[in-house]
Formats: structure tokens, C-alpha cells, sequence
């Protein structure tokens, strides 16, 4: 699906762990895809019925995909549906608490919060422009979804903002 395609080459730009000091690990690139699904699902949400069943298949593709790469490295049968179930409780706490923090513009402190707790959970603390950085980012790629026209987006077309340069 090309969303999804769109979704992980574009949580997979280097900038992510080199300026906004993304924690290049398989926790630090699930929350990023994570990240960009959620908001790629807010966007779908605008559509109506097109965009509520592309949303599902957009999310169970990410967790078939997730189901996928944890046996690629090994995980054993038994575990995977333990993990997965993991991860969607945590997908789901992330959503909602990156709704929150977009939901209102000055809720900087909300989602600034939610990308500490979650994006840089398993690091230590993230600089502060780091963090400053990605609320930015998350907002600018909201605003910029927004702006993409329906069609566009039901025919598996998504374009991302490039991520600024920070900390360099």
C-alpha cells in the first residue's frame, strides 16, 4: 500500500535520529512510524467513509507488518501475538495523546509531554530543541496533510514535509 510505503520512508529520514535525537532503535522507529500513521489517520478521519475504511486497512497493515518483523528477528510464535497486543495498546495511548497535544494549538506543554513519555520513552532526556522540534514538525506535517486534497490521499498519495534541520 502506498501510504504505508510513504509512512516508513518517511520515518526512516535520518534527520529524525541525527537532529531531532530519535532513539535509532526498534522502539525509536515503531514510535516514529507510529507517529506518522497517527497522523496520516487524523487526516483520513476528515474524509468520511473512504477515509475510515482506508484508515483500518492503513492500520492493520502497520500491525501486519509489525506482526512480520517481529518474527523476522526471531521473536517465537508464542510471543508475537503477546507483543503485537502490546504495541496496539500502545499505539492507542499514543493517538490518543497526540491528539490531545494537536488538538489545541497551545498545547505545546500536552504534546511535548506526550512526544518525552513516548517518542524518547526508552533515551534519556531529548535536548530541549530536539523536543521543541518534533512538536513543531508534528504540526507542520498536520497543516500540511490538511492542505491535501481527498483525492489525493484515497488514491494512496501522501507527501510529507521535510523534517528541519535542528541541531547541526
Amino acid at each position: 500500500m502506498a501510504l504505508y510505503s510513504a509512512i516508513v520512508t518517511q520515518a526512516r529520514r535520518p534527520e529524525f535520529y541525527r537532529d531531532f535525537a530519535v532513539p535509532d532503535t526498534l522502539d525509536g522507529r515503531f514510535d516514529m512510524i507510529v507517529l506518522h500513521t497517527i497522523l496520516t489517520l487524523r487526516r483520513l478521519g476528515r474524509i468520511g467513509e473512504q477515509g475510515r475504511a482506508l484508515s483500518q486497512t492503513l492500520f492493520d497493515l502497520l500491525f501486519a507488518d509489525m506482526d512480520s518483523s517481529l518474527r523476522e528477528i526471531g521473536v517465537g510464535d508464542l510471543s508475537v501475538g503477546k507483543k503485537v497486543k502490546a504495541m496496539a495498546q500502545a499505539f492507542y495511548g499514543r493517538a490518543d495523546a497526540y491528539e490531545a497535544g494537536l488538538n489545541s494549538p497551545a498545547a505545546d506543554a500536552a504534546l511535548t509531554g506526550a512526544l518525552a513519555r513516548n517518542l524518547y520513552g526508552t533515551a534519556s532526556a531529548p535536548p530541549d530543541p530536539a523536543l521543541a522540534g518534533m512538536a513543531t514538525y508534528m504540526r507542520q506535517v498536520d497543516t500540511n496533510l490538511a492542505a491535501q486534497e481527498d483525492e489525493y490521499l484515497l488514491a494512496g498519495k501522501l507527501v510529507f514535509p521535510a523534517p528541519p534541520s535542528l541541531l547541526r
